[in-house]
This record gives C-alpha cells, sequence and structure tokens, in this order.
C-alpha cells in the first residue's frame, strides 16, 4: 500500500507539471488583462468589432460544416467503396497540414490568379481578402473535426434499430432524421464543438488567404497578432483575453448544460 501510494504520488506530481504548463499561461494572460486593464485598451483598438465578425463567420461555418459534413459522414459510416480510404486521408489532412499551408492552397485554387480564379472573376466574384475569404478558411481548417467526430458516432449505432426504422416503413431520412442523428448526439456535439474551436482559433490560414483588413476580415486571433506587431501589448493582451474567455464560456456551458460528451475528444 505504501508502493502505491508513492507511485500515486508521483502520477500526482507528473500530471500537476502538466496541468501548470497548460493552465498557468491562460491564468497570467487573464489576470493582466484584469490587473493592466489590457480589455479596456483592447476594446478601444477594436476587439468588439473583431469579436463581433468572429463570432459571424464561425457561426456560418459551423452551419456550412454541418450541412455539408453530415451526408458525408453518414456515407463514410455507411458505405464502403473503392478509393473510401483516399478520401477519407483527403478530409483529415487539413488537420496535420500547417496553416500556412492551408492559405497558400486556398488561394493557389480559388485566387485570382488560381485555378479557379478567372473562372469566379468572370461570373463577378472575388474571394481573396473578403469575408467569405475569412469563412473559407474556417472551414477547410475546422471541417474534419465535425466530419470525424460524426463519422465515428454514426459508425457505432447499432444497425438492428436502424433496420427496425425502415421495416416500420420509415424512409431512409426518416431512419436518419428520428434514428440516427439522436444517437449520435454526443459525438455530433463534440463534433460541433471542436470544429467551433478550431474555427475561433484560426489564423495561419486566415491571414494568408483573407489578410488582416480591419472590420472585414481581422478576426480576434489576427487582431492579437496586429497589436503585438504593432507594440500595444496592453490591446494584445486584452484581444486574447477575450479570445480565451469566449472559449471557455462555450466549455464552461457544455459542461453545465451536463453534455460533457461534447468535449470528449474520443468521439472524435
Amino acid at each position: 500500500m505504501r508502493h502505491g501510494g508513492r507511485t500515486a504520488a508521483g502520477l500526482g506530481v507528473v500530471g500537476a507539471v502538466l496541468a501548470f504548463l497548460l493552465g498557468a499561461p491562460v491564468l497570467v494572460l487573464l489576470y493582466r488583462a484584469a490587473v493592466d486593464g489590457g480589455v479596456a485598451g483592447g476594446a478601444a483598438a477594436g476587439v468588439a468589432a473583431a469579436l463581433s465578425l468572429s463570432l459571424a463567420t464561425t457561426a456560418l461555418t459551423v452551419v456550412v460544416t454541418v450541412v455539408l459534413g453530415t451526408p458525408l459522414a453518414a456515407v463514410l459510416a455507411r458505405r464502403r467503396f473503392r478509393g473510401a480510404v483516399l478520401l477519407e486521408t483527403i478530409i483529415d489532412l487539413p488537420i496535420v497540414l500547417p496553416p500556412s499551408v492551408a492559405g497558400l492552397a486556398l488561394l493557389l485554387v480559388f485566387g485570382r490568379s488560381g485555378l479557379l480564379g478567372e473562372p469566379l472573376e468572370a461570373v463577378g466574384l472575388t474571394l481573396p481578402f473578403t469575408t467569405a475569404a475569412v469563412v473559407m478558411a474556417q472551414i477547410f481548417v475546422s471541417a474534419p473535426f465535425f466530419v470525424r467526430a460524426a463519422r465515428a458516432g454514426l459508425a457505432a449505432i447499432d444497425r438492428d434499430l436502424e433496420d427496425a426504422a425502415r421495416v416500420d416503413g420509415g424512409s431512409e431520412w426518416q431512419v436518419l432524421r428520428w434514428i440516427s442523428l439522436p444517437l449520435a448526439s454526443p459525438a455530433l456535439a463534440a463534433g460541433l464543438v471542436m470544429c467551433w474551436a478550431r474555427a475561433l482559433g484560426e489564423f495561419g490560414a486566415t491571414i494568408m488567404f483573407a489578410g488582416s483588413i480591419a472590420g472585414v476580415t481581422r478576426t480576434l486571433p489576427l487582431l492579437v497578432y496586429s497589436e503585438f506587431q504593432s507594440a500595444d501589448l496592453n490591446a494584445s493582451i486584452g484581444a486574447a483575453a477575450v479570445l480565451a474567455l469566449a472559449a471557455l464560456a462555450v466549455l464552461l456551458a457544455v459542461r453545465v448544460l451536463h453534455w460533457p460528451q461534447a468535449v470528449d475528444l474520443r468521439a472524435a
């Protein structure tokens, strides 16, 4: 028992080191923002506008991802076809790509000199350095988190339950709507939270593809960098604190609503 106690104490010390490394930077950031008036300074520099833009674009990102990603996840979870492994690899690729590479790749396809640049301009569409580019960059880097989680959740459903619904006369849409999606809701919620959080913190692909234009493409992460570059440390701290608080509020709300599965990374 003494040996077990020493082992537990050792594990606790090691765990405390990691907890300190993860928690201390955020706590110090929030402390500095509160003590030094960083939030007020950051707000004067445009935090409110950047936060509003971030919330609007991430909300649209989540909606588009759910609408397009749920059917894709259902196909990957329910169908085996030639090229499925390659498709899954392509979908997961943005997770491991450096964000700057993602931004450059988007430019090469949708930029004015890109693959689709001229056809888009021919119909009057210019995507780079617009708010639409912000949403596209966020979708590119965050959608895989939702698709992975949704695919895992749908694949884990007992097929007998779906077959029973079909025997009772349910169409494929009704089975998906009333059986599959409710049963997979914890995994879907996990994917939504991870998708939103990744979109909210997106920086590299956004600055490469959308730029940092105040009121148009300058989201909160870009504002943090912009103010830091301009040597206004208080404004940078304030913007970073707002970003950290926004993410913290969502995670706490999920737990207060007794939906712990929503942030279980194992669902992905």
